[in-house]
């Protein structure tokens, strides 16, 4: 059994998978929403996320109740941008993507934060209002 705290391989795949979904989608978007690139980059963030937290967890996820919506929205901007309309589909796409991981945000920037190079960056003027604006509703919400 592996040790608390460590990664296994698949952990580590589906990291890289998200990562790499997510630099894909960023490259369609620079590319003029090319839809070959956005749909690489949406699959293989789903495929990612599967990955590294594992299929029954990811329909569990999903299919809550209060994320239906932002599923919904995911989904179908993923149908969308296969379809072959990229600006509306990541619109839409965008929207669910929000909805859905919005309560991961505070998480995220609190790991960033921390990161040599990103830390600075998020300590400019603007960049602060909006992360400590993020990071105090976080706080106010029920646990």
């Amino acid at each position: 059994a592996p040790q608390p705290g460590t990664m296994d391989d698949r952990k580590k795949i589906g990291i890289g998978l998200t990562t790499f979904g997510c630099a894909f989608t960023a490259l369609g978007v620079m590319f003029f929403f090319d839809r070959g690139l956005l749909a690489m980059g949406n699959l293989m963030f789903l495929s990612g996320v599967t990955t590294t937290i594992g299929p029954r967890q990811t329909v569990k996820f999903f299919v809550k109740p209060r994320n239906q919506r932002g599923a919904f929205c995911f989904l179908f901007g993923l149908a969308l941008v296969l379809y072959g309309w990229p600006f509306f589909g990541l619109c839409v796409e965008g929207y669910g993507f929000i909805a859905l991981f919005s309560g991961f945000f505070p998480t995220v920037l609190i790991f960033l934060k921390r990161v040599p190079g990103v830390g600075a960056v998020l300590q400019l003027p603007g960049i602060k209002y909006v992360v400590t604006t993020i990071l105090g509703k976080a706080q106010q919400l029920p646990v």
